[in-house]
């Protein structure tokens, strides 16, 4: 990991082409690094988590580069660097396991660490989320207890519940959150540490039941979405068929 860590802290005081250009080779060195730790989260994942199949390296770790088009910050280079375990791959949209490692000083997130659940769910995830916590909060309450080492991030709240939603509830914080996401700060000793994957698979397996809880409804969203053009037609000609019985039957 000191390619990682050498890299991400001169970045972040020196994010410019020429520095980066001039020490590209040490990037290369950190990126090896950071695709050799994803290949061995996929296997570790896969072995407590089904979903978890069919992934490489490039669908889950993502570009250096930043994309900065529409942004007021013209910095060119990301100042971190992660692995992001989901199912479908990172674009899927469903829960998962994220690994970061950013620059010391970094105001990125803030720190090292284990994250996992679902970052900024689409609206109708978020729905679907938000009704089976209606269903069985308390499930959702038990599978954070236990990633007993985790803790729920509420920093992205709404300060009212959502409308359409039942107030007053014993679950309303958790039908108030935008995101599901627990997170664990990474021990600082952990980032140099020969058992850092061994660490980091243990830590996310306690995690499991709660992005299962999360991925059911956005599982279910995106069978649907991969079905509809077999399904909706379907049931559009068995619709007409009916009719056309109904009809048939009806002039004897």
């Amino acid at each position: 990991m000191k390619d990682v860590m050498t890299f991400l802290n001169g970045i972040l005081v020196n994010n410019n082409r020429p520095w980066f250009q001039e020490h590209k080779d040490l990037y290369l060195k950190a990126q090896d690094k950071i695709n050799s730790l994803a290949i061995e989260l996929i296997d570790g994942i896969s072995k407590f988590d089904p979903l978890i199949k069919n992934l490489s390296v490039n669908d889950c770790t993502y570009r250096i580069y930043r994309d900065i088009r529409f942004s007021p910050d013209k910095r060119p280079y990301k100042t971190h660097m992660g692995i992001y375990v989901c199912p479908n791959g990172k674009k899927s949209g469903l829960a998962g396991y994220y690994l970061h490692f950013e620059a010391e000083g970094s105001e990125y997130l803030g720190l090292n660490g284990l994250y996992t659940g679902l970052h900024n769910p689409d609206k109708d995830s978020l729905r679907n989320i938000r009704e089976d916590i209606c269903y069985d909060g308390a499930a959702f309450e038990e599978a954070i207890k236990k990633a007993k080492n985790f803790t729920l991030d509420t920093s992205f709240s709404l300060t009212k519940t959502p409308k359409d939603f039942p107030k007053d509830t014993a679950y309303d914080y958790l039908l108030r959150l935008k995101q599901y996401n627990l997170i664990q700060a990474m021990p600082e000793d952990m980032i140099y540490d020969d058992h850092l994957i061994e660490w980091a698979l243990e830590e996310f397996k306690t995690a499991l039941e709660f992005n299962n809880l999360l991925n059911r409804a956005g599982v279910l969203f995106e069978w649907f979405l991969y079905l509809s053009p077999i399904i909706i037609p379907l049931l559009i000609v068995s619709s007409f068929a009916l009719s056309v019985r109904w009809y048939q039957r009806r002039g004897k």
